[in-house]
């Protein structure tokens, strides 16, 4: 018997083709683990911080004020049904009105985050963490018109506020197509002020351009021509909207700005070869008037660093990540140092980007491994410190600089008119900007939000039973298993998806047949096999070696995933062929970025290409590890 070459994970490619979209699977992976058959509590709607905090007219008093833009050590904010009425160093705050002691405390804007990719809950998640409005650089269309929706009609009071640039502008094949989400491509022959108009029909805010051609990290894709992307911009412009530009490296980034575009929404890792001359890229930026985002946190991640660790260790953040949040800030993208790739690069192009007077915007990119909304931008902020920037100068970049960048004139400052957006916290960020993760309260729209994680999420789990190596199920009696829930059918469509998948037992095998479709951005179908007494109960599988199976098929490759609470809520993706002979797969657990103590199912799907499939399985056995870490 043989065993069937892996494809390396999303994770684990040296390369990493396309490796911010890694967030989009995450989005789409994660709707698909939380509609998963298994019981999951209602998350109250506040907990006990928020409960006892005044709502939509209230005052703070003798609070330090950072209001966007400056520090005032001694003020009173008088909030009025939802938005600011006055600031003053005393006021006379009216009778009946509700008081906050802000000594020692200091009041600043609602934090915005100018790089995030949304979906299901994520914006309450960013909430908790004093951040009320984000910028959202590729999501579903519909799932942002949902938001958007809720928006208009209460002010979405337990989320922050979404602004989208929608699908995004790339080419066939390029960054951004290596999923099966539907993005329509500016191909040769298509019209860009056409493009532009169709997602500004679909409701994006602004159009997010890709110019990233895989060289910085070794893996060769196509990419939109400068020219196209000049194409691009003009048309946004002409439509009275921003373009932005995704761009992978320093060569890049010079390119976009002369295309016109209006900010870059990520940094880069590899060095300027311009540094220290007229003709450097901090230079061509500060021409061009454009701001940018570095996103040092998910840069910080790729080059191999564990900030997102450390953060979840934080004791002032920890009572608000869910178990989820801390799982993702505690993954890795597990590439190796890539030479010529370096955070240092990123730092010191933030640091003279600042000095030119480029407008830098706080932006997390959650959420990829090692970030997590909402808390990732306290990482960000103190990234932006490390990189030279004054506390004073990272919180402006958290504050007024993205709301400026954007147009938006409601919110980012604390001023008389403006919404009341605002985080209150202890000590004084604005010479120490750690001090921003020790939240005494944060408001919507003068509308208090919770501060912590909901208990069935944040509270830590019991530790899960261990299971032990041998047979899982040889299909000689049905769909039985000998260990576990068994096993289940599983396809996007709880997401409204199109792809269908049936399974049974056939001559002593598992046969799954079905259809991978467009429909849902990361479609599924295939077998979900539960190794828990429940579906999605967790298991601990750390003392195995592997998983291994017999497989034919057609339609390929395939892919195996380990689901869990614990992972962040991305699945752990191997991809295996399967052919017309039966075939030995072995997939190693080691080679899966899971977290093993905590699987809560293991589910074999077709796809991610699209079409008709047909999956044989047989003899499914976990195995046992080696003393030196291999099967036997």
């Amino acid at each position: 018997m043989t065993q069937t070459p892996l494809d390396p994970t999303p994770t684990s490619r040296s390369g990493l083709r396309g490796w911010l979209l890694a967030a989009v699977a995450v989005a789409a992976l994660v709707a698909f683990f939380a509609l998963l058959p298994t019981p999951k509590a209602d998350r109250p709607a506040a907990d006990a911080a928020a409960t006892d905090l005044p709502s939509d007219t209230f005052a703070v008093v003798g609070v330090r004020l950072f209001d966007g833009e400056r520090v005032l050590p001694r003020c009173d904010v008088l909030v009025r049904d939802g938005r600011v009425a006055a600031v003053a160093e005393h006021l006379e705050i009216p009778s009946g009105v509700p008081t906050v002691d802000g000594a020692g405390r200091t009041l600043l804007p609602g934090l915005l985050d100018a790089h995030v990719h949304t979906w299901g809950d994520s914006l309450a998640d960013a909430l908790r963490f004093g951040v009320t409005t984000v910028f959202d650089m590729f999501t579903d269309p519909q799932y942002a018109a949902e938001v958007r929706r809720r928006q208009a009609a209460d002010g979405n009071p337990g989320a922050a506020d979404l602004f989208t640039a929608g699908l995004l502008a790339t080419v066939a094949g390029g960054h951004g197509t290596q999923f099966p989400i539907r993005v329509p491509t500016v191909d040769p022959g298509v019209d860009a002020d056409a493009w532009v108009a169709a997602r500004l029909a679909e409701g994006s805010d602004y159009v997010k351009i890709i110019l990233e051609d895989g060289s910085s990290l070794g893996h060769p894709i196509p990419t939109l021509s400068a020219a196209r992307v000049a194409e691009l911009a003009a048309a946004a412009h002409r439509h009275g909207v921003l373009a932005v530009a995704h761009v992978g490296s320093a060569a890049e980034a010079r390119l976009a700005m002369e295309a016109g575009v209006d900010g870059l929404v990520h940094l880069f890792l590899d060095a300027d070869p311009g540094v220290g001359t007229t003709g450097s890229v901090a230079h061509s930026i500060a021409d061009a008037g454009a701001f940018v985002v570095p996103t040092l946190t998910v840069l910080e991640s790729l080059a191999g660093g564990h900030g997102g660790a450390e953060l979840a260790d934080d004791p002032r953040l920890a009572a608000a990540l869910s178990r989820e949040q801390s799982g993702q800030l505690r993954r890795t993208f597990g590439l190796p140092p890539q030479p010529g790739l370096s955070l240092d690069n990123a730092l010191d192009t933030t640091r003279r980007l600042a000095t030119l007077g480029v407008p830098i915007l706080a932006g997390s990119d959650a959420p990829n491994p090692g970030t997590a909304f909402g808390a990732s931008l306290h990482r960000e902020l103190e990234l932006l410190v490390t990189a030279g920037l004054t506390p004073v100068e990272a919180l402006t970049a958290a504050t007024s600089a993205p709301a400026d960048a954007f147009g938006l004139d409601d919110r980012g400052r604390v001023a008389p008119g403006l919404r009341a957006d605002l985080l209150l916290v202890a000590g004084d960020p604005t010479t120490d900007v750690t001090a921003t993760r020790d939240r005494v309260a944060v408001w919507k729209l003068g509308r208090p939000a919770p501060l912590q994680a909901s208990e069935p999420d944040a509270a830590p789990g019991a530790a899960a039973p261990a299971v032990e190596a041998g047979l899982v199920s040889d299909f000689d009696d049905g769909l039985s298993a000998r260990r576990g829930a068994g096993w289940q059918v599983s396809t996007d469509r709880r997401m409204h998806g199109e792809s269908t998948a049936e399974i049974a037992a056939v001559d002593g095998h598992l046969q799954v047949t079905g259809e991978i479709a467009a429909g849902f951005p990361f479609p599924w179908a295939g077998a979900i096999y539960f190794p828990g007494d429940a579906p999605m109960q967790p298991v601990d599988l750390s003392a195995l070696g592997g998983v291994a199976f017999r497989a034919r098929g057609a339609g390929g490759p395939f892919r195996l995933m380990l689901l869990g609470a614990a992972q962040g809520g991305m699945p752990a993706t191997a991809s295996f062929a399967a052919g017309d002979d039966w075939r030995r797969v072995v997939v190693p657990l080691a080679d899966l970025p899971a977290d093993l103590d905590q699987v809560g199912a293991v589910l074999f799907s077709g796809g991610p290409g699209l079409g008709p499939f047909r999956l044989e399985i047989d003899d499914v056995e976990l195995l046992a590890s080696d003393a030196d870490g291999g099967q036997r």
